[in-house]
This record gives C-alpha cells, structure tokens and sequence, in this order.
C-alpha cells in the first residue's frame, strides 16, 4: 500500500447520483518528508508561540488569557492552513518554498505585534496575519492547477477565509468590545469553513501523504513543549538570582512534567495514530476533526502550562504559588490530557479513561493548593503526569499487540 491515502466517497445507495468527490490525480500521491523551507518556517512559529505565553504573563486575569488563547487560536490556524496545503504540493514546488519564505516575514511581524495586538499594534497584526491567509489559498490554488487539489473544496473554504479576514481587519479598526467581537466572529468563521460549512466539499480536497502530516503535527507539538522548557531555563538563569538547590528542584519539575507530555504523545499515540489515518476510510475528514481542531486543544494546553510556567519562576519557589501561576499549570497540563483523549478517541477510537482521571485529578490540585509552595505543586504535577506514562508502560504490550484496521466510528476498548 502507498503511504499517500486518497480520500473516498462512502458507498451510497443506488438512488445517490453519480459525481467525482476527488477531482484530482487518480494517481497515489507520492509520499514526501519535511523540507528545509518547512523547518525555518517553523522556527518563526517558536517566536509567534512565545509571544503568546509573554501576552499573559505580566498582567493574568480570565480577559489576558482569553486575548492570549483568541491570539493563540489565529497563530494555530495559519500553521495548520499551510500544514494542509504544503502537502498537496510537490516536494520541490518553487511556489511552496517562495509563499513559505513570504510567509516566515510576515508571521515574524505578526509575532512582533502579538504583544499589543488589542493595543496599538492591532492593525499591523490583523493586516500582516491576512496576507499570510491569503498565501495559503494561493499555495492551493497552484496545487489545484497541477491536479493535486480540488478546486470546489478550495473554493469552498476560501469563502469563509476572506470573510474572516475582513473582519478580522475591522476589528483591528474597532475599540473595546467591539474588536472582541468581531476578532472573535473571524476565527469562528474561519474556522467553521472546512469543519461545517463545506464539509462535504472537503471529502475531496485533496489526497493525504500521512507520514508527512503527521510529522508536522507532531513537530508543532514539540515546538510548544519545547516553549514550556525555555520558559523554565530563561526564568531561572536570569542572571540576578543566585542558583540554590531548591531553585534547581523548583525548575526541573516543570521539566518533569514536559517529559511527561512529551511520552503521552509520541510513545505510542503519534505512531498509532499515524498507521490508523493511513487505512482510514475518510481520511481527509479524520485528519482534520484529529490533527487541525483536536490538537488546537493539545497545543493550547502546552502554551498555558507554558505561561503558568514563566510567571512561576520568576518568584520564589517555596513561596505559595499565585492562583494565576496554579491554575495556568493545572489547567494547562489538564486541558493538554483532555485534548490528546479527544484524539485519540477520534482517530483510534480508544476512550482514554486513565487522561482523563489524571486531568481531573490536576484539577483538584489546583482547587486545593492554594496555600502549598511552588515546589510542591509543581511536584504534584510532575508525580501525576509521571504515574500517567508509568501506567502507559505497563498496558503498552496488551495494546501494541492490537492490529491497525480501517476504522471511522468504531470504538475500542482502551489499552
């Protein structure tokens, strides 16, 4: 079998007309790996991810981090976008590499922007953020015309992309609750065109060369794991702060808990995952209900534990932890656990019980920590996502023995 898998119609009755749902090569796709351009474009994506975290960080309350998280959500869409249409592309495509390069100056200023997004700089966000929407639908656009991508799918979405895009420049216009709401009504058309509104249309986008879809995603989720552990290093090696062995404790434990994270997905969730989208009956539909919205969740939790991180050590880690700090790394590393049971259940089928405990257990330490130092908190997590991987390694044998079958609503048992 290839490792591009093409998307399909399911078998209807005989009364349902005739009609091509994938307008591209009949062909298998050649699979292909990540490119260089794909790499640096990414790297300009570590900038934008910490200027996220930094949004909320000197100033927390539920209004920061609902700015922080609406920013958070834009940034996620635009890396998925091109996620999606870099591969339609060919490997060596000179229009990929030349709207990647385009797009790396242009998500830099968006980063450079982040921080006064809802301030002064909204303006220069909105508008640089569009540009690089618009690059995506042109990379499609190209893909269509080599017969790699289909163009009612692409027409489809790109409806809803400049709807979202006008809007979300007159926000940038607007004051007060007035950009909320239109900033806010942006991302959700946008990000309601592929899910519901041409749904059906999307069936034919395009054909999936899963390793390399699955590769990005996965590198994203380093990417933002690897923000929590420059959050740790640069908040303790500030230079004013003598390096004590409770300072070292206090650091490592969020390190910890990013090891963690990092085992519950790449163990044996990234690879299964992976296998399973291959010899999906709907994988261009699988692919993005599990990668492009269900790891918006996976990724947000990694950035708020990321942020809770930063305004933890910067204090001193035997003092009780503020409430902003615990519930940023309760919450964070609780909404990380939610979002991978939710991909897996979406992609594997598996309920993911043994997550969802341990998110609910974080929770509660957040309800009751109030008066326990940094430290300890920050050992609870640790302990709690540890105990989480310790359990995944002694059920790993029963639940790698089970074979990969095509699957699309069917629901196993959980390993």
């Amino acid at each position: 079998m290839s490792d591009a898998t093409v998307a399909e119609q399911p078998a209807g009755g005989p009364s349902q007309p005739a009609q091509t749902i994938l307008p591209v090569s009949a062909d298998p796709a050649p699979e292909r790996r990540t490119t260089p351009v794909e790499l640096l474009w990414d790297l300009v994506f570590v900038f934008a991810i910490t200027q996220v975290t930094t949004l909320f960080m000197h100033r927390t309350g539920w209004e920061r981090l609902g700015e922080a998280l609406l920013v958070l959500a834009l940034v996620w869409w635009a890396w998925s976008a091109f996620v999606w249409a870099a591969n339609a592309q060919e490997e060596q495509s000179r229009t990929l590499r030349a709207c990647l390069l385009a797009g790396t100056v242009l998500i830099f200023i968006v980063g450079l922007a982040v921080p006064n997004a809802f301030g002064r700089n909204s303006l220069l966000f909105a508008v640089a953020y569009a540009l690089v929407r618009f690059l995506h639908l042109g990379v499609y656009v190209d893909a269509s015309r080599r017969g790699n991508a289909g163009r009612s799918a692409i027409l489809g979405f790109s409806v809803t992309v400049v709807i979202g895009m006008v809007l979300l420049i007159l926000g940038a216009l607007a004051h007060g609750w007035l950009r909320a709401l239109l900033w806010l009504s942006a991302v959700a058309i946008d990000y309601a065109g592929p899910a519901w509104l041409t749904r059906e249309r999307l069936r034919g986008l395009q054909q999936v060369a899963v390793a390399h879809f699955a590769e990005r995603y996965g590198a994203f989720v380093i990417i933002c794991l690897g923000e929590s552990i420059v959050a740790v290093g640069v908040g303790i090696a500030d230079g004013t702060r003598h390096l004590t062995a409770g300072l070292v404790i206090g650091g490592t434990l969020p390190l910890l808990t990013a090891v963690g994270m990092w085992w519950t997905y790449f163990d044996r969730t990234a690879d299964r995952a992976q296998e399973r989208l291959r010899v999906h009956e709907d994988p261009v539909l699988a692919a993005a209900d599990a990668y492009s919205y269900m790891h918006l969740i996976i990724v947000a939790g990694i950035v708020i534990f990321a942020g809770g991180v930063k305004l933890v050590v910067h204090d001193s880690v035997s003092a009780p932890m503020p409430d902003g700090g615990r519930l940023a790394m309760c919450g964070g590393a609780a909404l990380y656990l939610a979002g991978l049971a939710a991909f897996r259940l979406r992609i594997l089928g598996e309920h993911s019980y043994g997550r969802l405990l341990v998110a609910l257990a974080l929770m509660v330490l957040f309800a009751v920590g109030g008066g326990l130092p940094a430290w300890a908190i920050g050992a609870g997590i640790a302990a709690l996502v540890g105990a989480l991987c310790v359990g995944e390694v002694l059920t790993a044998p029963s639940a790698d023995g089970a074979a990969v079958t095509p699957a699309s609503s069917g629901v196993e048992p959980a390993g």
